[in-house]
């Protein structure tokens, strides 16, 4: 075997400590900890690296919203209850647009959760860690892959501990869930695909004054601005903007002041400024979509790792937590199967492209697209136009914002709807005009009659 290390090539060393797992997860965060719950019960033998050594370390730059599409995930993680027992908020959305408000009725709304990322990731990375399997490998770096000479399959990772030393931590697979610019990614070389991004991110937690309609989330969809609050638990709501780069400079001068102006001065405000900032305003300069091939030889990854995409839609958290779902699905079986099973682990491996595929890339497409900062296309603007008049395509709507179905399976019924739709108000707005036509002809017929009346009285 070999090692192939991070950064410009350089003569391996092996490590003098080696330990021997079914599966090393580098990451301890949302989708690595998800992916050591379903292998740990599956009954393999798993470590849980982590470059934090502090077990409730959680991601500081993040927002927390699970879209609903990953509810049942949480529930079948068992975690669903403790989430909300630490408060967690289960929350609706409604949108705003130039049209009015885009809300789906309650009984077809699919709703999210809301808990913030210091009491969520703890959460999570605590089930893991209790799940019998699964081991604690906190405060190390990977540092290379361990591969084997004859094919190239991964067969482990080299970490690093913070004195320097290292071992090697050998395994039939090794999972990058170590987030954007994931080193594992890069060392084993994956394909990337990179799109650009035309927004910024700043945002905080206020206390002191309600949203009307909690504990619904609500988006201001601005065209192209965008702008956001989030309910959550302790009676706190997550305020954010992701404006276009043109308005960089008043927030870089201060955060605080411009988020509040900025949200201040939406159409139907929320009461920002009455609220009391709670820690301190955070942002993110440089967000670009990086899609990463999500499988190799012994090798998946998953989360952000995976697929880094625009947090303008409040789906990293969600999607981290299907995704390792879904790896621990596929490939746990052929893990706890023991050595020799390579087969049905890259069968395994492949059963979970497939599902990453099928559940993520129609929407990342779309997702890129807009994330360059363009305005609504004529398509947009005649489906929300529509939606606003419309309960079944509002419902529609939360559904494909919520990623509970497809780009294509919304098109579907969205669109041919929305022709119905304008269809209605166009035959609607015509029917007012002829009976003001009318009503003004009889008033005119009325008022001609009286007046020949009055000049034959008179």
């Amino acid at each position: 075997m070999g090692v192939t290390a991070a950064g410009p090539s350089r003569n391996a060393i092996r490590p003098s400590r080696s330990e021997q797992f079914d599966a090393v997860i580098v990451g301890a965060s949302l989708a690595g900890s998800a992916a050591a719950v379903k292998l740990g019960r599956a009954g393999a033998r798993v470590a849980l690296v982590e470059q934090r050594p502090d077990p409730g370390a959680f991601k500081q730059v993040c927002s927390h919203f699970v879209q609903a599409s990953a509810v049942p995930t949480l529930e079948r993680l068992g975690l669903l209850q403790p989430a909300l027992d630490a408060g967690a908020v289960r929350s609706g959305l409604r949108i705003w647009t130039i049209y009015g408000w885009i809300v789906a009725p309650p009984e077809r709304a699919t709703p999210g959760l809301n808990l913030r990322r210091e009491l969520l990731d703890p959460l999570v990375r605590d089930a893991a860690l209790n799940t019998p399997g699964v081991e604690a490998r906190l405060g190390l770096t990977a540092t290379a892959l361990e591969r084997d000479g004859a094919d190239g399959r991964v067969r482990g990772v080299v970490v690093r501990d913070r004195s320097g030393e290292e071992r090697l931590l050998q395994a039939r697979l090794v999972v990058g869930a170590d987030g954007r610019g994931s080193r594992v990614a890069k060392l084993a070389g994956v394909a990337t695909k990179t799109t650009p991004h035309g927004r910024f991110a700043y945002g905080g937690y206020f206390e002191g004054a309600d949203l009307p309609h909690a504990p619904d989330a609500q988006l201001w969809m601005l065209n192209p601005q965008w702008a956001a609050a989030f309910p959550t638990d302790a009676g706190l709501t997550f305020y954010a903007a992701m404006p276009t780069k043109s308005w960089l400079p008043r927030f870089k001068r201060d955060p605080h002041a411009a988020l509040v102006a900025f949200l201040r001065d939406l159409p139907e405000p929320p009461p920002i400024e009455h609220g009391r900032l709670v820690g301190e305003i955070k942002g993110k300069l440089e967000m670009p979509n990086v899609e990463h091939e999500p499988i190799g030889p012994g090798l998946a990854l998953v989360g952000d790792a995976a697929l880094a995409t625009d947090p303008l839609w409040g789906i990293g958290c969600g999607w981290a937590l299907q995704q390792g779902e879904w790896l621990g699905d596929a490939v746990g079986d052929a893990l706890a199967a023991g050595p020799g099973a390579d087969d049905a682990l890259d069968a395994g491996l492949a059963r979970y492209r497939r599902r990453w595929r099928r559940g993520l890339l129609g929407h990342q497409r779309v997702i890129a697209d807009l994330a360059s900062g363009r305005r609504a296309n004529a398509g947009e603007r005649f489906v929300f136009s529509a939606a606003v008049h419309d309960e079944r395509i509002a419902a529609r709507m939360d559904a494909f914002g919520s990623r509970s179905i497809s780009p294509n399976r919304f098109l579907a019924t969205a669109v041919p709807r929305a022709v119905w739709v304008h269809g209605r108000e166009a035959r609607a707005r015509r029917a007012q005009r002829q009976a003001a036509g009318s009503a003004g002809s009889a008033g005119g017929a009325g008022s001609a009659g009286g007046a020949g009346r009055g000049a034959v009285t008179a």
